[in-house]
């Protein structure tokens, strides 16, 4: 995996190149940066620092990301299929139409974050915290939703998530055992 330093990233964006698979970008200091349709598929962002970028229609197909910082950030029809995003901040992230199907949500923070018509399908959600996200249309089917949070959370569907009794509702309650599955 190559080390790719910002500069040189944001030098070639601007040029017109939009595939950086594979790249490593871990650490990388990405504030407030427009990269919309950029690809960085199987690439490294791990501890990434991304917040109020605009990476709509990115591809982060089986990237990492994992403590990456993504809040208030524009993924708008962003790929993060099978993408790492463990303990990753997407805190009021614009996720609208995003495939994050089989993505590693564990830990992720998406307080208030935009999910409505995202692809959520067997992605694993377990302890994430999604209060006060907006799941209108959203995917869950598979999803694994254990010790989630969805305090105040819009328009869940639930059917066929994998829900227990350590996941919080957007009620505030916690279904029994067995409830929702």
């Amino acid at each position: 995996m190559q080390r790719l330093s910002v500069e040189t990233l944001l030098a070639e964006y601007r040029l017109g190149k939009r595939d950086f698979s594979k790249a490593n970008l871990s650490e990388a200091n990405l504030f407030e940066v427009d990269l919309s349709q950029v690809n960085f598929s199987d690439g490294d962002l791990t501890n990434g620092y991304m917040p109020y970028s605009n990476l709509s229609q990115a591809n982060f197909q089986n990237a990492v990301l994992r403590n990456a910082e993504l809040s208030d950030s524009q993924l708008y029809q962003a790929n993060f299929a099978n993408a790492n995003l463990e303990d990753s901040k997407l805190s009021r992230a614009n996720l609208r139409s995003a495939n994050l199907s089989h993505a590693n949500l564990v830990r992720a923070n998406l307080q208030g974050a935009d999910l409505s018509n995202a692809n959520l399908s067997s992605a694993d959600l377990r302890n994430a915290d999604l209060s006060r996200a907006n799941l209108e249309n959203a995917v869950l089917t598979n999803a694994q939703l254990s010790g989630a949070t969805f305090f105040r959370a819009q328009n869940a569907n639930f059917s066929g998530a994998l829900i227990d009794a350590s996941t919080t509702l957007p009620d505030g309650h916690r279904p029994s055992e067995g409830e929702g599955e």
